[in-house]
């Protein structure tokens, strides 16, 4: 799968938006926890930047569960700022969905290499996603129910 990013900006942060990790949990664009002003998936571009707050936006992708969306200060020299996370790993299964892992983790391939993720990691239960171990929420096309 193309490692695809794509950014937007206010002029004070960008938001970095990797479609590919995306598990479409609607926690950004959902009116009871996301701000649907800014983030519509029904418009191009997905994400008008100018409808709410630097700050708003950047609490807002701190709550993506996959971690698809990013962000970074443009005035920082970094290209996306992830927040570690310092403390214990906590295992969520989410109802008919990914199964979530928070903290920092280590992710060792069949062939040896290592991925290194932090804050919120979705790994695929329903066994169809195109990027295995992670979820791209195919659960949902497939009606994976677990």
């Amino acid at each position: 799968m193309k490692d695809i990013k794509k950014k937007y900006t206010n002029g004070e942060v960008t938001i970095v938006w990797q479609p590919q990790t995306c598990i479409h949990s609607t926690i950004c664009w959902k009116k009871a926890t996301g701000l649907p002003e800014v983030f519509n998936p029904s418009r191009k571009p997905w994400i008008e930047m100018e409808k709410a707050t630097t700050n708003e936006m950047v609490e807002q992708v701190k709550k993506c569960p996959s971690g698809a969306l990013s962000y970074y200060m443009n005035d920082e020299a970094v290209d996306a700022v992830t927040p570690a996370i310092d403390a214990e790993s906590i295992v969520e299964v989410v109802p008919d969905g990914p199964l979530l892992v928070y903290g920092n983790i280590t992710i060792k391939e069949p062939d040896g290499t290592e991925v290194k993720k932090n804050k919120v990691t979705a790994f695929c239960r329903c066994g169809g996603s195109g990027n295995k171990p992670f979820c791209d929420g195919t659960h949902t096309k497939n009606g994976f129910k677990g």
